[in-house]
């Protein structure tokens, strides 16, 4: 009846995603911000929303100082991380506690960074197997959408494709780029493009 929508911000800086992450001064790509929206599939209502801040920690437990692209990007500041600032334990205990056992859907594959990157910097064992995650842009290829076109869309352009116009929500914010695609699919299901079986 339900599932979740969710979407994270992880570390960058200036060239490291043309690096693939690799560049002698790139930070490790590990979470910073998690967004989650609990989508009725039914009916198409969102029914909660949470947003979690993450201390990225680096692989000697040290926290890694957020580059100013990353804060442009994004809006965290260290100022953010100081007063909201959780362990990734704690958040991801936080993450399946909200989730519970409905499936967990991003636009693209964001348990990369959140689990299998972070956790493994960390050296923690991910509380929530890769069974639970799936990839939002199946839903749109069940709803019609072109693969053309999916390749050239992105989480917080998704709503400008279908004309829909998301308030407060802002691209590069983990729950606004969540509630965007989350709208989306609301929008699909009320045309009846989507039903509750395609979330299965």
């Amino acid at each position: 009846m339900h599932a979740i929508i969710y979407d994270c911000e992880f570390l960058t800086a200036p060239g490291a995603p043309q690096r693939f992450w690799c560049g002698p001064k790139d930070p490790d790509p590990v979470v910073a911000q998690l967004g989650l929206v609990r989508l009725d599939t039914t009916t198409g209502e969102i029914t909660d929303q949470l947003r979690l801040h993450i201390l990225p920690l680096d692989r000697h437990g040290q926290r890694i100082p957020l580059d100013p692209l990353f804060t442009r990007l994004t809006g965290i500041t260290e100022d953010t991380l100081q007063t909201e600032g959780l362990s990734l334990p704690d958040a991801l205990t936080r993450t399946a506690s909200f989730a519970g056992e409905d499936t967990l859907w991003s636009w693209g594959k964001d348990e990369f960074n959140l689990l299998a990157i972070s956790c493994y910097v960390q050296g923690i064992t991910p509380p929530l197997p890769a069974t639970r995650f799936r990839n939002a842009c199946d839903l749109l290829l069940a709803a019609g959408m072109p693969l053309a076109d999916l390749h050239q869309t992105r989480s917080n352009t998704l709503p400008e494709y279908y004309d829909l116009t998301i308030p407060d929500a802002r691209g590069h914010d983990a729950l606004g780029d969540a509630l965007m695609v989350a709208h989306v699919l609301r929008h699909l299901i009320a045309e009846g493009r989507l039903t509750a079986t395609d979330f299965r």
